[in-house]
């Protein structure tokens, strides 16, 4: 869709970027990085300062203590950390419950590593315990989280997460959660690690990124952070696959964990009247949607139009001149009736999105 969207001169709504600039404090945090020759590869789990303010920042905001020295991997973004995790930790034969709507990449890693992944449709209201329950077996490795969700906006409530936490331990699973919009919260919403949970320490592998929190998608600065049981089968899979995350950009995101807890506001208060102006334009335009109470999507349904996901993406990109994504990327078998939009752009590009939208009528 974003080759699409350059194709037609649209404005990309589809892949989750900002057209905005990243904080100034980062910029000039890696262009001294570079002058300072940090231009070498760094000790392939992570830089010493980025994996200490990692375990600093972990234990004021998640509430999970690790050891920067044996339970942080610092990787090529969360992509790679989730990849990583999963060929570590599960083996041919082994079943992944992977929540559906889901973030593209999950079901494939969960090919990729040679196991079943069994999907779980997850509604944005509640968690139905009972069909998570139903998707337990013997055979059940791992289940892979995102909260707050993509596409949905789904934030996991703590008695949701404290449900799932018990399953996880009734049946010796792991849970592989992705956290990577932990800050954009919204309505008052508080973010919670299942990795805090009692029972949960030795079996979770928590992943989190820069990208999103300070605008730097391109950088590729994620990191996983478990047991020293679960980081070290992390820390060999993480070697073999790219060796590390570019030394300079490691230093500048250690500098953006210093950043004062106001940039944390800011950054969701925002992303809060970007989300109320895509939704208030959606609504204009004829879309049914929610407001989703995290991250920075919102999932149209689109079953008003008379096409499908796919279709009309394409008339969108065509004939209004806005990009989004067909809803069927999250299922593995449905969908067809959605279509998922990104807010993190400019409130301008927004309103000129909305603008065209509108007009298609």
């Amino acid at each position: 869709m974003t080759r699409l969207s350059l194709q037609y001169g649209a404005i990309n709504l589809a892949q989750g970027f900002p057209d905005f600039p990243a904080p100034g404090e980062l910029k000039r945090a890696a262009c001294e990085a570079v002058l300072a020759d940090h231009n070498q590869y760094a000790i392939t789990w992570g830089t010493e300062s980025l994996r200490e303010g990692l375990a600093e920042r972990l234990l004021s905001y998640n509430r999970i203590e690790a050891d920067p020295a044996t339970e942080i991997t610092v990787t090529c973004g969360s992509t790679e950390a989730m990849i990583a995790a999963m060929l570590a930790h599960v083996n041919p034969g082994d079943e992944v419950i992977v929540p559906e709507p889901f973030y593209e990449n999950y079901g494939p890693d969960t090919i990729i590593s040679g196991a079943t992944p069994r999907f779980v449709p997850i509604s944005a209201d509640a968690l139905d315990e009972d069909a998570l329950a139903a998707a337990f077996t013997g055979k059940t490795r791992a289940i892979v989280l995102n909260t707050p969700n993509n596409p949905t906006g789904k934030v996991f409530l703590r008695q949701e997460l404290r449900a799932i936490a018990d399953l996880c331990i009734d049946h010796d699973a792991i849970a592989i959660t992705d956290e990577i919009y932990e800050h954009i919260l919204y309505d008052g919403r508080k973010h919670v690690s299942i990795g805090s949970l009692e029972g949960m320490e030795d079996r979770t592998v928590t992943i989190g990124s820069f990208s999103k929190t300070y605008s730097v998608t391109g950088w590729r600065v994620g990191y996983a952070v478990a047991s020293r049981a679960l980081t070290d089968p992390i820390r060999k899979i993480h070697d073999f696959l790219t060796v590390g995350a570019p030394a300079p950009l490691q230093e500048a995101c250690a500098a953006a964990l210093r950043l004062p807890d106001s940039y944390y506001r800011e950054l969701a208060a925002s992303y809060d009247v970007k989300r109320k102006i895509l939704a208030s334009g959606l609504a204009r335009a004829g879309f049914r949607c929610r407001l989703p109470g995290g991250a920075y999507y919102i999932l149209a349904d689109i079953s008003g139009f008379g096409m499908d996901d796919m279709a009309f993406a394409r008339h969108l990109v065509e004939e209004a001149g806005v990009a989004a994504v067909p809803g069927s990327s999250f299922y593995r078998d449905g969908g067809r009736d959605q279509i998922r939009f990104t807010f993190s752009k400019k409130d301008e590009t927004l309103k000129e999105a909305c603008r065209r939208l509108e007009a298609l009528g």
